[in-house]
């Protein structure tokens, strides 16, 4: 275990905060320190940025805060930001042998080590701790050395693994979406997985022990979800609703100016190239009914989508600025995922660009998205209804896009949050706990 602690420098800006010039109100009062959790400390994947973006707007509102991770927590921002580093010095599983990534994947007692260590050498009753990512590298060990502040203790479902083995509830075998009871006899009896069964039952494993250490009967502070309709997914995968609050993912659109989506006629595709995705069957749907698609996105599907469909540019990553210039030449995002995503962060941007999808039906996001005419929804798997989606959006009426496309700009739809609104969210969450401890005066 290493401990960096770099020189504490409150940030002077007075973002959203009561105490700001001009207020009426007295400042709430914050814990006296937050405690950011995850498995990997640099900015690759959602989890991670998320975590990091939370981390960086804490401090910018002058919140003490520590980073505890699995890896080595070797990112120059820590050290900017006047935040002390707690690391494990571990690798992700997918870097390590396979007994070892077994072992550590289902129990990784050092990473329980350090952080018990951590919570006794500098817990305080106004300390707050928040879990983002632990499947990687951390495991379901780290809620055992939590469990003696579990009242203290947000854990942020940015995906189902609280709930699922595999998670996302999904059958990769059969390409569909998964309604067994995780642990339930159908559940262990069934190869969903995307590798192999004895893989599947690992993850069986490593979710029975999850079970025993994220222990619903211990008092955490929290669930965060970040849609409503994970509840009674978390629910049938055995998290309590009394646990689970909703607090919607931060979004920025791709765009400051609407995207005349109504003057356009290419599609874009912005993601992991990966076969859940539901990359090949957009590239062959897109072939099939003559679109336009343009991949973002990296992923083991690159070069196969460069081999045999080389009509379909696929441009690697891009930054948001780059995103941005290439959506304002695009008639519609298309968001095929094939595994329901709980929250799929490209859909609120390209909606607030003033730019349509075509979204999965899989997607948690896809009804509301429909509902509000921000959208079209498909079947993804059927491939007459993906070519009747492709096909429809082409055959829009320019001023029924447009209309599509300012409702999406406005901004009525509150697909998601404003950065300011979801830390905001976070420090409410965070006080209430503590305040919770708190004797009665």
């Amino acid at each position: 275990m290493t401990v960096q602690t770099p020189p504490f420098r409150p940030a002077g800006d007075a973002i959203a905060r009561h105490d700001a010039p001009g207020s009426k109100e007295p400042a709430p009062m914050n814990p006296s320190k937050i405690v950011v959790i995850n498995d990997t400390s640099l900015p690759r994947g959602g989890t991670a940025n998320l975590a990091l973006l939370a981390l960086r707007h804490l401090r910018a509102r002058g919140v003490a805060a520590h980073w505890v991770c699995g890896d080595d927590g070797a990112n120059p921002e820590f050290a900017e930001l006047g935040v002390p580093v707690t690391a494990a010095h571990q690798s992700p599983l997918l870097e390590r042998g396979r007994v070892d990534a077994a072992r550590a994947g289902a129990y990784n007692t050092p990473a329980r080590d350090m952080l018990a260590r951590y919570i006794v050498e500098h817990d305080d009753p106004d300390t707050v701790y928040h879990l983002h990512g632990w499947a990687q590298i951390l495991s379901p060990s780290v809620f055992s050395a939590l469990a003696p502040v579990a009242e203290r203790v947000f854990v942020h479902a940015h995906d189902m693994f609280l709930a699922c083995p595999n998670g996302v509830y999904m059958d990769y075998r059969k390409g569909e979406v998964c309604t067994r009871r995780p642990l339930g006899l159908d559940c262990v009896t069934t190869n969903c997985d995307k590798r192999a069964y004895h893989h599947k039952l690992w993850r069986v494993a490593r979710h029975a022990m999850l079970r025993r250490t994220f222990a619903p009967e211990l008092p955490w502070a929290g669930v965060f979800q970040i849609h409503p309709d994970m509840q009674s997914r978390l629910e049938r995968g055995g998290i309590p609703g009394r646990f689970c609050r909703t607090l919607r993912n931060p979004a920025d659109p791709y765009s400051a100016t609407r995207i005349r989506a109504e003057e356009n006629g290419g599609l874009l595709y912005v993601g992991r190239l990966e076969a859940d995705k539901g990359v090949l069957a957009l590239a062959r749907a897109a072939r099939r009914t003559g679109a336009a698609v343009t991949f973002v996105g990296e992923g083991t599907l690159r070069a196969t989508l460069e081999a045999e469909y080389p009509e379909f540019p696929v441009t690697g990553w891009k930054s948001r600025d780059e995103i941005g210039a290439i959506a304002a030449g695009m008639r519609a995002l298309v968001m095929p995922s094939l595994h329901p995503e709980p929250f799929a962060l490209v859909l609120p941007e390209a909606i607030h660009s003033g730019l349509p999808v075509l979204v999965a039906q899989t997607a948690l996001m896809s009804r509301e998205i429909a509902a509000r005419g921000l959208g079209l929804s498909f079947d993804a798997s059927d491939d007459a209804a993906f070519d009747a989606a492709l096909r429809a959006i082409a055959a829009l009426p320019p001023a029924r896009l447009r209309e599509m496309s300012e409702a999406g700009f406005a901004g009525d739809a509150r697909l998601a949050l404003s950065v300011d609104e979801w830390v905001s969210g976070l420090l409410d969450a965070y006080r209430g706990a503590v305040l919770r401890q708190r004797p009665a005066e």
